[in-house]
């Protein structure tokens, strides 16, 4: 346990270090999701008018949610991609812990700064549209981990992937666009969509951040679903990753970029 802390310690010391080190990079991806919304925002005024304000709040809630879910799902793509390119990547597998182990940890230590971010944004989000949600820490937090390691289980897919094909830049910018679908999805009309990643507890975030709702009144099958995705996909994506590691290795690709 002891040499488990250890790590989460020296992982979370090493992202840390890394935004410090290079804060023009950290900045501008979570400015131009600001700049993203204060585009849709204010155009959307302009345009829509009384009809934007109505849906404001699912809005904010979306961006909150996209923000945390598009820096989860890529951190660790991004984080094989550029253990890779430091040359670095197989000496994580000549540690203890091993490279599974050390993955297991980033991920957890990625969601928990990117919580973090998306909180931050969150206040920026409310602060220029003006509004105000109930964000009752003890519903949300819960509720955002949750919604976030189906995210992470998708990282690690495309984590597995960059093992094996190095350059997928363009791929992450698609799927990372494909969230929003996934997090706007009509699941009270389309029940089958709350099975895809992100959309069950963009629902049940919306509901509680907007309707006040709180953990312990929302019906026990909706936590169950949502519990349900939080462990299908982080474990598919996880299984998805030990294969392309195995098949790295099988190919000697597994140091090269």
């Amino acid at each position: 346990m002891n040499a488990l802390l250890t790590l989460t310690r020296a992982v979370a010391r090493k992202e840390l270090v890394l935004m410090v080190r290079y804060p023009v990079n950290t900045l501008s991806n979570l400015f131009l999701t600001y700049l993203f919304f204060v585009l849709i925002f204010f155009g959307g005024q302009a345009v829509a008018g009384p009809a934007l304000t109505a849906s404001l709040d699912g809005i904010i809630v979306g961006f909150f949610l996209w923000t945390m879910a598009s820096l989860s799902f890529g951190y660790l793509a991004w984080s094989v991609t550029a253990e890779a390119q430091w040359g670095t990547f197989e000496q994580l597998y000549m540690t203890p812990f091993g490279i599974r182990t050390i993955m297991l940890v980033k991920a957890a230590v990625g969601t928990t700064i990117n919580f973090g971010w998306g909180l931050g944004m969150l206040l920026l989000l409310l602060v220029t549209s003006g509004r105000s949600l109930q964000v009752d820490l003890g519903t949300v937090l819960p509720l955002g981990a949750l919604t976030l390691a189906s995210a992470v289980g998708i990282g690690f897919c495309f984590a597995g992937l960059s093992i094996l094909y190095k350059r997928i830049e363009d791929l992450l910018s698609v799927v990372n666009f494909a969230l929003v679908g996934c997090i706007a999805a009509p699941v009270e009309s389309v029940a089958w969509l709350k099975a895809i990643p992100l959309a069950q507890g963009s629902y049940l975030l919306r509901r509680t951040m907007d309707g006040g709702i709180r953990l312990w009144e929302i019906p026990a099958p909706e936590i169950l679903l949502l519990v349900g995705t939080a462990i299908a996909y982080p474990a598919a994506g996880y299984y998805v990753f030990r294969w392309a590691q195995r098949r790295a290795r099988r190919k000697g690709i597994l140091g090269h970029y």
